[in-house]
C-alpha cells in the first residue's frame, strides 16, 4: 500500500507578528523540490496594516486559534500518512504533529531542531511562536493545548541546536525587561529537566549524533517528525533569518550556530536511522527578496 503525503503552505506570521513570514513560508513552497505531491493552502488572515489584538495575553490569539482549526480541518479532510508543512511561524507545526501522534497510536517521536526550545512564554513578549512544543505536550497555552487530543510523550522529543544565551544577550535580555517591567515565565531550562526531554547542542551534535541515535533506540521511535526552524542555522552563514536582518538585529533571544551541511548530514541520519513521517520548515525571512519585492513594488511602471 502507498502511503499518501501532503504538503501544506500556511504562511502565517501571526504567532511571530511579522507579516514577512508569509512571504517566507511562499518561497520555501517555491523552493522545494517538485513532485506529485499536492501542495495545499491553510487560508490565512492576510496582513492589511492593522495591528494584532492582544488578547489574554497574546496577539492574534483569535486569528491563530482560526487558522489552527483550519489546519485542523484539512489534515483530517486528507488523512495523510505523512506531512510536509511550510510556515510561517512556528506555531504551524501544531495542527500537523498533533494528527500525526493520533496517526501513530500516541508513539510519534518528534525532533525539535532548533535554536529555542518553543516550550514557555515570557510575559511581556506575547506571540504565540513562543509555545509550539509546549502545546504539543499538553503545556503551553490552555487554548491551543485542548486542540491535541493526545500529548506527544516528552521522553519521545528531542531538541537539537538548543542555543545557549550569552552574558552580553542576558544582559540586553535582562536590561530590555527591566525596562518594560516585565519579568520572565519559568525558564525554559526548568521545563525541559521536569519533564526530563533530551537534547543537544550544536558543537556537541557536530562531534556526535550518537545521543540522538540512542534515543531513537531507547525511545523505540518508529515513527519521526522533525521540526525545522531555520533560526537554528548561523546567522552569519545563512542571511535569510530573523537574526540577519540587516536593518535591526535581533537580539531578545540567542541565534543559532548551526552550519548547512551539519544540518543536512543530520536529517539523512535521521532518516536512516527511522521512518521520518513529518517535516516543518519554518521561519524564513529572506531579507533580500523582502527588500527587492518592496522595491519593485514602488516602481511606477509596475503599478500602470
Amino acid at each position: 500500500m502507498t502511503n499518501k503525503t501532503i504538503r501544506l503552505l500556511m504562511p502565517q506570521w501571526q504567532g511571530g507578528d511579522n507579516p514577512n513570514y508569509s512571504f517566507g513560508a511562499e518561497l520555501l513552497a517555491w523552493l522545494a523540490p517538485g513532485n506529485d505531491q499536492p501542495l495545499i493552502h491553510v487560508p490565512v488572515q492576510a496582513y492589511d496594516g492593522t495591528p494584532l489584538k492582544h488578547e489574554d495575553g497574546m496577539n492574534g490569539r483569535q486569528q491563530l486559534l482560526e487558522q489552527l482549526e483550519a489546519a485542523q480541518h484539512i489534515i483530517k479532510a486528507h488523512k495523510p500518512d505523512r506531512i510536509i508543512m511550510f510556515g510561517g511561524d512556528c506555531l504551524v507545526e501544531q495542527a500537523p504533529f498533533a494528527y500525526l501522534n493520533e496517526r501513530y497510536g500516541g508513539e510519534l517521536g518528534l525532533i525539535w531542531i532548533d535554536a529555542h526550545s518553543d516550550l514557555v512564554r515570557y510575559a511581556g513578549y506575547d506571540n504565540g511562536h513562543t509555545l509550539p512544543l509546549g502545546n504539543l505536550l499538553g503545556e503551553g497555552d490552555a487554548d491551543f493545548a485542548k486542540h491535541v487530543k493526545i500529548p506527544i510523550k516528552p521522553e519521545n522529543v528531542f531538541i537539537a541546536g538548543l542555543a545557549a544565551p550569552t552574558a552580553q544577550e542576558i544582559e540586553v535580555i535582562s536590561e530590555a525587561f527591566q525596562r518594560l517591567g516585565i519579568a520572565p515565565a519559568e525558564p525554559d531550562s526548568e521545563v525541559i529537566q521536569r519533564l526530563g526531554i533530551r537534547t543537544a547542542g550544536t558543537e556537541e551534535l557536530a562531534s556526535s549524533t550518537e545521543s540522538i541515535k540512542k534515543w531513537i533506540k531507547e525511545s523505540k521511535i518508529k515513527h519521526l517528525a522533525i521540526h525545522l526552524d531555520l533560526d537554528v542555522l548561523d546567522p552569519k552563514a545563512f542571511r535569510s533569518l530573523l537574526f540577519a536582518n540587516p536593518e535591526a538585529p535581533y537580539t531578545y533571544s540567542p541565534a543559532g550556530t548551526m552550519q548547512m551541511p551539519q544540518l543536512l548530514h543530520l536529517i539523512k541520519e535521521l532518516s536512516e536511522e527511522t521512518e521520518v513521517v513529518g517535516l516543518g520548515i519554518t521561519e524564513h525571512m529572506p531579507w533580500d527578496a523582502i527588500n527587492l519585492k518592496k522595491l519593485l513594488g514602488e516602481i511606477p511602471i509596475f503599478n500602470m
